[in-house]
């Protein structure tokens, strides 16, 4: 293929032209579609100029060969094409152009990526937005957002004038109490005009997000934080402004000893900024959902080794692939799509879909599913499935779903605000109209003053750090502990689980074939018949072959050398070692050499029963020994099983291997209820059975056919051992993929818990404390309401309680 000169058109049909184009495979008029073009019409529209232009073989615009556009030759052709992007196209994949391959292709409609919000999913919307319920920004539903999150980049940024303001603002506000002579430096007139400039941005700009999400609260009634934040935010900056600036409307008993009317411009945005670290914290946790998606969209290969016709072989786009496209599979390979073998025998990692750790075996006519891993020979297969239709695009569609209907859980801050707030809210009124008929002159203003000063006081400075730090702080001691919180959500879920879902292979087993058992019959010496399995087993590619060479290995036995070696496909393999004749695999296998096994076969059964792969061995005809294989029982694994049903927690087995070895596995363990032989949406399936009657579901697991149930179950936890998909998947994953990880996450969870609802108590306990003081419970004593002094102290107390008191989880035993 040759390049030509290219000069670079200002529009093009690939650029924003407003040409009217004619794609190959569209059809214009009325009535039935006209058919596809040959590859002769294709290749003489776009090389044999008509009034000197040509098709672009790309889109099918009208190319003007003096026009100064990009070409390039391909076969002795050349090839001309409206724009740059079409000349890369075509490039990349010319047969996939040339062939009429293009119009065979499917059509899908343009995705126009659907946003939802996480709290009501019922409210769905094209592009980003916010929930007219919760206020809440939109998700994208395909799990994947275009570009970045919108809201986290304007949150960070609200973040940091809010801040930028509070420090300043703290100061000039705490200076008095300090000691410092900030405000007598400037006068306090002018003090007060820096506090109200400082405040105005943080409110009027920075909190509108809040306001908008406090109002959406009243309307829909769905009282929360939000509405908590508005009011005592709203009323705090109004109230102030009025006093800064009209002082003379308030009574001279409430004036401080300068003349001037106590202000409350620091609490209102010290209260915006502190939540906003909150809110940001919680949206760069939301925003790695998508990773799960991500990685499964990363199994699959990004280009496919096509076959043409003529024989020919290049790596095509994925994208360009369509059904019964002839493709080559090499060894180490990943499977490009859904497809039928055509010719060639290979072993193949279907663990994605099974999770088990033994290849599968694959030959001509047997089907072969996109983003499996071929490991040793080389394939020729045809597409059968492309796109939307594979099995690893209904996967992914599996784990964006799961994730989307989770039912979303109300934080404690906004249940516990649902009643704190219609209570303050009455407080006020009641204040409001005591003052009225009991206040002295002027009764209005002074119950104005009480009932402002109520919902003032009642905003915890604290509410927004409650659950971040107590969350942060759990996230810092599980990672001490080898418990990864990718999701607070599932912190606080964790507490409540009762029922656990544990994958097999991987979770409560190592995830990888051992050589566990080596009988040898009385005449045979196992050193010397291990030696000659090894030399025999070092050129074989079953997928057992691996596990018994390194099995045999760690005993220190050296391999004997093995000549004339040849595999008997679904049977075993045989060779020679000097004049020694050795025979190994299965009971055919020993038939077909004319070894009588029935010695063993006992055994050999028994063996099968507690799930281990059992294969005789024969030396000159003769019955040598028998060899298992079995993926091992973590250690640690039946006293992670004992502590969590002693906990009180049901635990069941779901995997994708077979009935027997599910069973040995689960008797060994004591595990409540076994599903064998269960696909990627079986596990699913079950866990949505479970929720069904009422349970609350954990799943446990480590691959990619996992993913689904993660993603579904209240807590997925993943093991840190297993596939990056599950770990994307999962709210919590176990750095060293022991099952005494989900023990620890319960402990660990539950104290989160503990500690958010006493960050709570403190967040409120002493603004509530100050609230019969707003009210004017001690002005006939004192002759006082409520004080800056006042609020401030409530706030600081609040604040550093929270941060002491979530600082404690770093102490948490999870072990005991």
């Amino acid at each position: 293929m040759t390049d030509h000169a290219t000069g670079t058109a200002k529009k093009d049909c690939c650029g924003g032209h407003n040409h009217h184009h004619h794609d190959q495979d569209h059809h214009h008029g009325h009535g039935a579609p006209a058919p596809a073009p040959s590859t002769e019409e294709i290749k003489k529209s776009a090389t044999v100029p008509v009034d000197g232009t040509v098709k672009d073989p790309v889109c099918g615009m009208s190319v003007k060969l003096d026009a100064g556009k990009p070409s390039l030759t391909y076969r002795g052709d050349d090839y001309h094409f409206c724009s740059q992007k079409c000349h890369d196209r075509f490039e990349a994949d010319p047969y996939f152009y040339l062939s009429g391959n293009k119009a065979k292709k499917k059509q899908s409609a343009p995705k126009n990526t659907l946003y939802t919000c996480p709290m009501d999913p019922e409210i769905v919307q094209e592009g980003p937005g916010t929930c007219p319920i919760c206020g809440m920004a939109l998700e994208p539903m395909g799990g994947v957002a275009d570009g970045p999150n919108h809201e986290l980049v304007d949150f960070t940024r609200r973040l940091w004038v809010s801040a930028g303001a509070a420090v300043p603002l703290l100061i000039l506000a705490m200076a008095p109490m300090l000691g410092l002579p900030i405000r007598e430096w400037l006068g306090e007139r002018l003090a007060l005009y820096l506090e109200f400039a400082l405040a105005t941005p943080v409110v009027i700009w920075a909190a509108r997000p809040f306001f908008h999400r406090g109002w959406t609260s009243i309307k829909t009634w769905n009282l929360n934080m939000w509405t908590l934040i508005m009011i005592g935010v709203g009323t705090a900056y109004l109230y102030s402004t009025i006093a800064t600036f009209l002082p003379w409307l308030f009574p001279a008993g409430l004036h401080m000893a300068g003349g001037h009317m106590p202000v409350y411009f620091e609490a209102a945005v010290v209260i915006i900024a502190l939540v906003f670290v909150g809110q940001v914290l919680e949206l760069r946790a939301r925003e790695r959902t998508g990773d799960a998606i991500r990685a499964l969209l990363d199994l699959a290969p990004k280009t496919a080794r096509r076959i043409t016709p003529d024989g020919e072989e290049y790596d095509a786009p994925l994208e360009n692939i369509v059904e019964g496209d002839r493709l080559r599979v090499r060894p180490g390979e990943a499977v490009p799509v859904d497809a039928n073998v055509v010719s060639g025998s290979t072993s193949v990692d279907e663990s994605m879909l099974t999770g088990e750790p033994l290849p599968v075996e694959k030959r001509e006519g047997d089907t072969v599913t996109g983003g499996t891993l071929n490991k040793n020979g080389s394939l020729v297969i045809e597409a059968a499935k492309v796109g939307d239709e594979t099995i690893l695009a209904r996967i992914v569609a599996m784990v964006s779903s799961a994730q989307r209907s989770r039912a979303p859980i109300q934080g404690l801050a906004d249940r516990v605000s649902s009643y704190f707030v219609p209570t303050v809210v009455i407080v006020a009124l009641l204040a409001f109209l005591i003052w009225i008929v009991f206040g002295p002159d002027p009764a209005f203003v002074f119950a104005i003053v009480s009932a402002v000063s109520v919902l003032i006081i009642a905003c915890p400075c604290a509410l927004g750090l409650a659950t971040p730090m107590s969350i942060m702080t759990a996230t810092g001691r599980g990672a001490q502990a080898g418990v990864l919180v990718k999701d607070a959500e599932a912190l606080e879920r964790m507490a409540k689980v009762d029922t656990i879902v544990v994958d097999k292979t991987g979770t409560l087993t190592e995830g990888k074939p051992r050589l566990t058992d080596v009988i040898t019959v009385e005449a045979f010496d196992e050193r010397e018949l291990l030696g000659l399995l090894r030399g025999l087993e070092a050129g074989s590619e079953h997928p057992l072959a691996e596990a018994i060479v390194d099995g045999i290995a760690e005993r220190g036995i050296e391999a004997n050398p093995v000549t004339e070696f040849s595999a008997v496909t679904g049977k075993g393999v045989q060779g020679q070692s000097g004049k020694r004749t050795i025979a190994f695999g299965n009971a055919a296998m020993m038939d077909l050499s004319s070894v009588d096994h029935q010695a063993l076969d006992g055994t050999a059964d028994e063996l099968r029963s507690e799930g281990k792969t059992a294969m005789f061995a024969a030396i000159d005809g003769q019955l040598a020994g028998l060899i298992a294989v079995s993926d091992p029982i973590k250690a640690d694994t039946k006293a992670a099983i004992d502590a969590l049903h002693e906990a009180g927690l049901t635990i069941i087995m779901a995997t994708g291997d077979n009935e027997r070895t599910a069973r040995a596995v689960a008797d060994k363990l004591g595990i409540d209820q076994v599903r064998a032989g269960v696909l990627p949406e079986d596990k699913k399936a079950l866990v949505d059975e479970l929720h069904r009657n009422g349970r609350k579901v954990a799943m446990a697991g480590d691959g990619v056919n996992d993913a689904p149930a993660l993603a579904s179950a209240e807590v997925g936890i993943a093991m840190g051992t297993g596939a990056d998909v599950a770990v994307e998947s999962a709210g919590i994953t176990l750095l060293k993929g022991d099952l005494g990880g989900i023990v620890r996450a319960r402990k660990l969870s539950q104290a989160t818990l503990r500690n958010i609802k006493q960050n709570l108590f403190f967040a409120f306990a002493y603004n509530a404390a100050g609230v019969p003081v707003a009210a004017g419970i001690l002005y006939p004593v004192t002759g006082t309401l409520l004080s800056p002094m006042i609020a401030a102290a409530a706030m600081s107390l609040s604040s550093v309680s929270v941060i002491s008191n979530a600082l404690r989880l770093r102490r948490v035993d999870l072990d005991a």
